[in-house]
């Protein structure tokens, strides 16, 4: 990976670690669901142009119904969690948690589409789930204004996100990515509209507010997708996937700078475990094999 290409990555962490951020200063202002069509109607905004200058508005169209469902599983459901979620969990544990999606990826493939797992992408899954299990020992609550629930629906992003992975591989392998990533904004965007509408928040949020929206969808929605294209491209898939790992470094780093979110010793744990439970289950790292 040349200098540049680690530079790029770099920065498409941390505008994902930044989206947690955003979402946690806005989502008390817009509600989760205004929020979220905002972030993706923003971005379809962006990603629309991109795509017709390359003349890839037909593949749109051809494989328009397997978007469909992906978008809604990749983008819709999983960003309203989220941002759910972050009314209630701290940006950092959010972006942590958020570390989970490879492993569920790697899961459901394996028992959907058959994918092989070795024994060190086994106990990739295991220490993963065991790293879950840590924070939600350590942060769980499920009394009333508790956080249990915010972290099991960090879970079902997660797990979404996982099916999309493989919805994806299974359905749309030969479609670009870009199709894909402004395609399933789009959706987002028209699914969402009347959710949007029902839940829109009586009181019109302040301009800091507006602008977390703004960066969402420009900076951590359309510009992060592009940079991810643009490192799949260059670097492939298997090395861009790295950025998993760093994605909660930054997402704790933002929370604790901006937002003043204290870092407890038992999260910083749960958050490593989790970390390198993904890092064995996406094959990043390797037990040595056995003779």
């Amino acid at each position: 990976m040349k200098p540049q290409h680690l530079l790029e990555l770099v920065l498409l962490a941390a505008l994902w670690g930044g989206s947690f951020l955003f979402m946690r200063y806005a989502a008390p202002a817009f509600g989760a669901v205004a929020l979220i069509w905002l972030r993706v109607a923003i971005a379809s905004l962006c990603l629309a142009p991109l795509l017709l200058l390359r003349g890839q508005g037909a593949m749109l169209r051809e494989h328009a119904g397997a978007i469909a469902v992906m978008g809604v599983f990749n983008s819709a459901l999983p960003f309203v969690l989220i941002a759910w979620a972050t009314l209630s969990i701290t940006a950092g544990l959010a972006s942590i948690l958020n570390a989970t999606v490879p492993i569920f990826a790697a899961l459901i493939g394996a028992v959907w589409l058959g994918d092989k797992l070795d024994p060190s992408r086994a106990l990739g899954l295991a220490v993963g789930f065991g790293g879950v299990l840590m924070l939600a020992a350590d942060k769980a609550d499920f009394k009333p204004g508790g956080s249990g629930w915010a972290i099991v629906a960090m879970l079902v992003a997660t797990f979404s996100y996982g099916f999309a992975a493989n919805l994806t591989k299974r359905r749309l392998a030969g479609v670009p990515a870009l199709v894909n990533a402004a395609g399933s904004q789009f959706i987002s965007a028209i699914v969402l509209a009347p959710l949007a509408y029902w839940f829109w928040p009586a009181q019109i949020p302040g301009g800091m507010a507006w602008l977390a929206v703004l960066v969402l969808g420009v900076g951590c929605t359309a510009l992060a997708y592009l940079l991810f294209f643009r490192l799949v491209t260059h670097v492939g898939a298997s090395r861009t996937v790295t950025v998993t790992f760093l994605i909660p470094l930054f997402g704790v780093l933002w929370g604790s700078v901006f937002l003043g979110e204290a870092l407890k010793a038992g999260m910083l744990a749960g958050g490593a475990v989790v970390v390198l439970g993904t890092a064995l289950a996406t094959g990043v790292v390797k037990l040595p094999a056995r003779r």
